[in-house]
């Protein structure tokens, strides 16, 4: 696919999203809506571990910030546009703090400490019960409501979800195609490099766990109107590992992993329901049988083939829009 025909390919992609709850009922509806927030949880990761190459196991407590801080200022009359900002303010800001252990460990060392601070946040969600709620949760959160656009059923959460999506796809677009996006990927590829290139790689690393700690807090702050009831549960540390495998089997790196990802991970097992008690093995088995032929993820696959069978210039044409690594 060349270049020009991106932007007909993306338009196709969002007519294909309109129209895909159509006719549905409200259990289809929730998972599309499901698989649209964590594409924005997981392009938040991807920026941080797929650009950056900084590796955290605490996305799913940026969330969980984000709904419990939309959540509380919903219950107490505040409306969700100014819920929602303060949320990814406070995510980033907090996402700015984590990053400090970055500039001195890295690898698995960096994953221990992004997995303690999961752990952290778990703990306070869990035990400060008369701020969140303990281990029952908080429940009753409104939809948005906008006037002449009410969220308040299942499709029109749906589009607003969508908006609310595309937007920040398109935000990240700018992001990685900027100046920032470059450094990112010279952060990932080689540090001392890059370093050396001017590259100021301690604002870089900081930048690259705020932002993307900002869109795990976007994701949240949709979370909480969605099922209109959180617990601490929800946002455990098996939550960071299934938007960490949304990342790698996407493929990390490529703008469009996040999608591709988040479907697999959530729209997969719904598919393969009509094999009763089999689905989850068939799901896991398909997993590890992806990760073990496709290593770069799905859309890693596509890169592979387009370098083996196009021509050069084709390959360099493509290179331009395709990939943003």
């Amino acid at each position: 696919m060349s270049f020009w025909l991106r932007p007909l390919f993306l338009a196709a992609m969002i007519v294909l999203a309109c129209l895909a709850p159509l006719g549905q009922g409200n259990y289809i509806i929730y998972i599309l809506t499901s698989w649209l927030l964590f594409s924005v949880a997981a392009m938040g990761l991807n920026l941080t571990l797929g650009y950056a190459g900084q590796i955290s196991l605490a996305q799913a407590s940026f969330m969980a910030i984000g709904a419990y801080i939309t959540a509380l200022l919903t219950l107490a009359g505040w409306h969700w546009l100014i819920a929602m900002p303060l949320s990814l303010l406070a995510c980033f800001f907090i996402g700015l703090l984590l990053g400090y252990p970055a500039l001195r460990v890295q690898g698995h060392f960096l994953a221990f400490v992004t997995l303690a601070f999961n752990t952290l946040v778990f703990l306070v969600l869990r035990n400060e019960d008369w701020l969140t709620g303990g281990s029952y949760g908080l429940v009753g959160m409104p939809r948005p409501d906008f006037g002449i656009f009410n969220t308040a059923k299942q499709l029109q959460f749906y589009y607003f979800a969508l908006a609310v999506t595309v937007v920040a796809a398109l935000v990240m677009w700018g992001i990685v195609r900027s100046p920032w996006g470059r450094a990112f990927r010279a952060l990932r590829e080689n540090p001392m490099r890059a370093e050396s290139l001017g590259v100021d790689t301690r604002r870089i690393t900081l930048l690259a766990f705020a932002i993307g700690s900002a869109y795990g807090g976007l994701a949240g702050a949709l979370v909480t109107p969605l099922v209109q009831f959180i617990e601490p549960g929800s946002f455990g540390l098996v939550h960071s590992l299934r938007i960490l495998l949304m990342v790698v089997v996407g493929g990390a790196g490529f703008f469009f992993g996040p999608f591709v990802g988040a479907a697999v991970v959530i729209l997969l097992p719904e598919f393969l329901r009509f094999t009763e008690g089999y689905y989850l093995l068939i799901y896991s088995a398909l997993v590890i049988v992806m990760l073990a032929f496709a290593p770069n993820g799905l859309i890693g696959i596509g890169a592979r083939l387009r370098a083996r069978f196009l021509p050069l210039q084709a390959r360099g044409d493509l290179a331009q829009g395709s990939r943003l690594k």
